[in-house]
């Protein structure tokens, strides 16, 4: 089962429009929370150390429900696609009744040295889920 994580959280004000609803931008910042917290929990670190670069190539986003200000959702982050040299996030986003109100993908190229490279063996297996 490849690496996912979920987070529960309530949509607070300064994730809000002047409407009181989810502010579209402020999804991609919640994504990158539960990616954050998903790397932290494969043990890859979150930095540059091991001299790789994890650029976003593309970004999907279908906004289905509202979620409306103070309201709790469910965001779920899970490694979708694995490449020899990108991996594809798939996110989910779920309101107070459990019903789906944003789908989505974000995929990620690994990089070295500005160039495309192989996805390092330790992190691919993390992210499998091996």
């Amino acid at each position: 089962m490849p690496a996912a994580i979920e987070l529960e959280r309530r949509l607070r004000w300064a994730d809000s429009d002047a409407a009181g609803r989810l502010h579209f931008p402020r999804i991609f910042e919640l994504v990158e929370e539960a990616e954050s917290e998903l790397v932290r929990g494969i043990d890859w670190p979150m930095n540059r150390s091991l001299g790789y670069d994890f650029p976003r190539v593309h970004v999907e986003c279908r906004f289905i429900r509202v979620i409306q200000l103070d309201a709790p959702f469910r965001l779920r982050l899970t490694v979708g696609k694995l490449g020899r040299t990108s991996y594809r996030y798939d996110f989910q986003v779920f309101d107070a009744g459990g019903e789906l109100a944003i789908e989505g993908t974000m995929t990620v190229v690994v990089l070295q040295n500005g160039k495309p490279t192989e996805i390092p063996t330790t992190l691919r297996a993390a992210l499998a889920g091996k």
